[in-house]
């Protein structure tokens, strides 16, 4: 067929809204766009002319779409009829081989990537045109062949004219086929540059998905500072109830956040687990303290069975905590209220395992292979369970990255469910002896006496108790007293207020500023022993006002804190490089504010 020569486009779908919508978006191939609004009207228009690609609804009434599909295929005429399914859910493994059988070589779903949407089409038309040029050889050669024939049958009387034209047509015929190879190769070189394409849509959603993260940790800190605010100057015990919702809610987006950008991070391969000597109680002390919240608040029993001796495992701390709490998590998530939890761990040769299980609602048998993978969500009876379905692909991944394996095992909906996590084991005999514990220092945002006698060693990160420890006393402290200078720099009018109030609550000396020059001019004349310093503001950024603080000579010795919704090792290597003493994540954590103050020199007290 002529290359200029337009070819047909089969639009099926019962809404017009998509068809218009698929019009608009395919306009640009300059093809013919034919519309069909069922699948009888589509069979009709494919008797009618010749179609270079059927764009075909999944979802449609009366014929669906594997339906339509298997009739156009079963007809010989149509069955090298490219078809693309467009479904605007979510479809299983089996229903996408159920389309493939029935003859899809592609879906897309809805909402549509227009830029993806037009990509593949374009491919098909062109792999239609290049067919229809091909066969069009073909026919050449079955003329060249039948000429041949012929000159084969008439040798004798006229051999040096049929051989004349026979290889002239040979001649036409190898033309041709170098035209096809080069045509074949380009294809190619285009399919290259499409997948290509996609690789870079799919970074540039990871990218986003990496941006969510840290634009969502920007709310968060405002939040958190006024929840902590209600509770050292408690209001009407009518705000109780608010306030502890508030809690839990942020406790809940604060994790979610986290794990969102974990899993953006091992997607494009950013994330590092460092390989030291861990011990297996410390995991397990700090991945319960993070869970118990969520266990009190459902009142449910924690039973603990665990070797003693020791044991130690190769890996991250942070890291392995997280995917011991996010299962102990997700256990108590599907436990009803006052349920039980078990969580054993036990030395099986070279490996630990870790098991945790619930009396919950268990897991079907069709779900149990798919209970891992990124944003599947499990099912609570016949209803879906909610958040993104990313906690337990997060923990495969982590425990992966370790190099050991999760498993999960239910028998069924109602039988409760068992997670079992596997660790590779340090050797007895080069395991080290006991990490030295750094003693709890006194919470300085909420200043007050301390209690006589020695500090209680611990192996936790600052701000972190063990499991069963009480909370830390936090006594109010006079409006009078006066333990730091801390100037605070923020252009989030929220956050700056909050953690502002926060800090005087705890009787510092506070100001604060809304950009890099404002906090420039009071450093000058407050001289802070501490800056709280917001990293990305406009004009004179963090990192600016740090260089410019470390050249005063006075500022030499101030504690720079940045204060950042990024937290990647590169980030904090950045900060470090600007001068600044310490790099906390949004929202804060008032813990490891705590801890890094504690460290700070006193100043003056008015009495």
């Amino acid at each position: 067929m002529n290359s200029q020569e337009k070819v047909n486009i089969l639009l099926v779908d019962d809404q017009p809204a998509r068809l218009l919508s698929y019009e608009t978006i395919l306009t640009d191939l300059g093809q013919n766009l034919v519309q069909a609004r069922s699948g009888l009207e589509a069979l009709e228009k494919l008797m009618k002319d010749d179609f270079a690609v059927v764009l075909l609804d999944v979802s449609m009434p009366g014929m669906d779409g594997f339906e339509t599909a298997s009739l156009i295929h079963e007809h010989p005429r149509f069955e090298r009829t490219p078809i693309i399914f467009v479904s605007g859910v979510n479809l299983s493994e089996f229903d996408r081989l159920k389309g493939y059988k029935a003859g899809a070589v592609d879906y897309v779903h809805i909402p549509i990537v227009p830029e993806i949407l037009r990509s593949k089409v374009s491919v098909l038309v062109e792999l239609y045109c290049k067919r229809r040029e091909l066969e069009s050889l073909n026919r050449a050669l079955e003329r060249a062949n039948a000429g041949l024939a012929e000159a084969n049958a008439a040798l004798e009387a006229e051999k040096t004219r049929e051989l004349e034209e026979l290889n002239h047509n040979l001649k036409l015929a190898n033309a041709g086929l170098a035209a096809a190879n080069r045509a074949l190769q380009a294809e190619v070189a285009e399919r290259m540059r499409i997948e290509q394409r996609l690789k870079e849509a799919d970074r540039q959603k990871d990218e986003f998905l990496a941006m969510l993260a840290h634009e969502l940790r920007n709310p968060l800190a405002p939040i958190r500072n006024a929840v902590e605010i209600m509770r050292r100057k408690p209001p009407a015990e009518a705000f109780r109830m608010p306030r502890e919702v508030i809690e839990r809610q942020l406790r809940s987006l604060t994790r979610l956040v986290d794990d969102l950008l974990d899993v953006s991070r091992i997607t494009r391969g950013k994330i590092n687990v460092s390989r030291e000597p861990v011990e297996l109680q410390a995991i397990i002390d700090r991945a319960v303290e993070t869970a118990q919240p969520l266990l009190a608040e459902k009142e449910q029993q924690l039973e603990l069975d665990l070797d003693q001796g020791g044991t130690v495992v190769m890996g991250d701390l942070t890291r392995l905590t997280q995917a011991v709490s996010n299962i102990l998590a997700n256990a108590a998530k599907f436990t009803d209220r006052g349920g039980r939890i078990a969580l054993s761990a036990t030395v099986t040769g070279p490996s630990v395992e870790i098991r945790v299980r619930d009396t919950g609602v268990g897991i079907r048998a069709d779900q149990l292979s798919r209970i891992f993978d990124l944003f599947v969500q499990a099912e609570d009876g016949d209803r879906a369970s909610g958040g993104l379905g990313i906690g337990l692909a997060l923990v495969k991944r982590l425990v992966e990255l370790h190099g050991g394996t999760v498993t999960a095992h239910s028998d069924g909906p109602g039988c409760g469910s068992e997670f079992i996590l596997r660790l590779p084991r340090r050797e007895s005999s080069a395991a080290p002896g006991p990490i030295a514990p750094d003693p709890i220092a006194p919470d300085p945002i909420a200043p007050g006496p301390s209690e006589p006698g020695p500090a209680k060693p611990r192996s936790r990160e600052p701000g972190t108790r063990a499991p069963g420890e009480p909370p830390r006393a936090r006594p109010r402290p006079s409006r009078d007293t006066i333990r730091r200078r801390i100037l605070i720099v923020d252009d989030n009018r929220d956050a700056l207020e909050s953690l502002t109030t926060l800090l005087e609550l705890a009787g510092h000396a506070v100001c604060a500023a809304s950009n890099g020059d404002a906090a420039l001019a009071l450093a000058a004349s407050f001289r802070p022993d501490v800056v709280l310093l917001d990293l990305g503001m406009p004009k004179v950024d963090g990192y600016e006002v740090a260089r410019r603080l470390r050249a005063e000579s006075w500022g030499r010795a101030t504690v720079l804190v940045a204060l950042t919704g990024w937290g990647q090792e590169e980030d904090r290597r950045r900060t470090r490089a600007c001068g600044f003493d310490s790099h906390l994540v949004k929202p804060l954590d008032l813990d490891a504010l705590s801890d890094v103050l504690a460290d700070v020199p006193a100043g003056p007290t008015d009495s």
